[in-house]
């Protein structure tokens, strides 16, 4: 199955907040940044449009022509917990060390570690193995799509940071 993961444009968040989970809205330049992700989906045939139900991606597959994506809570963003909406420099928890020192397994503000979030992004694809389609389309998170490909076989989780996933970057993978 062909699986093209797009990840939403740029957030209404000041740089440097940490906004993983929140349901933050996409910035003043989304029509410009959705356009140029329209354009490269013209012509683009899909059995199915999944979304994140976080309106940053729901918002960005609407625009692309996807009325009706399917929402799963699997495409969601890592939980970055207490940490949410904080200035990443602001965060005065000492589990914050922990966290960048190891973050697969340390939960991040006591809700998620990368690891979970991976289970989670796992779970979804294998159900979606399982539905037959030959090609879908899925709106998500740098998170969420970097998990896809360590699933696909195109990074272990040590190189999973290695790469930009840029704000409306399309990335393409087989499973």
């Amino acid at each position: 199955m062909e699986v093209c993961l797009i990840r939403h444009t740029k957030t209404a968040v000041i740089p440097g907040t940490c906004y993983g989970n929140s349901d933050v809205d996409v910035a003043d330049s989304f029509l410009e940044e959705a356009g140029k992700v329209r354009e490269r989906l013209k012509g683009e045939r899909f059995d199915a449009v999944y979304s994140s139900p976080l309106q940053r991606c729901r918002k960005l597959a609407v625009y692309c022509g996807y009325e009706n994506p399917i929402l799963d809570d699997r495409l969601k963003e890592l939980n970055f917990g207490s940490w949410e909406g904080q200035r990443w420099e602001e965060i005065q928890d000492p589990r914050l060390q922990e966290w960048y020192d190891d973050w697969l397994s340390i939960p991040a503000g006591g809700a998620e570690s990368f690891l979970e979030q991976y289970n989670r992004v796992s779970a979804f694809l294998d159900d979606l193995k399982e539905t037959g389609y030959g090609k879908v389309c899925v709106f998500a998170h740098g998170g969420t799509i970097r998990a896809a490909l360590i699933y696909a076989g195109k990074y272990n989780f040590n190189q999973a940071f290695t790469d930009d996933v840029n704000y409306g970057a399309q990335v393409k993978m087989t499973i």
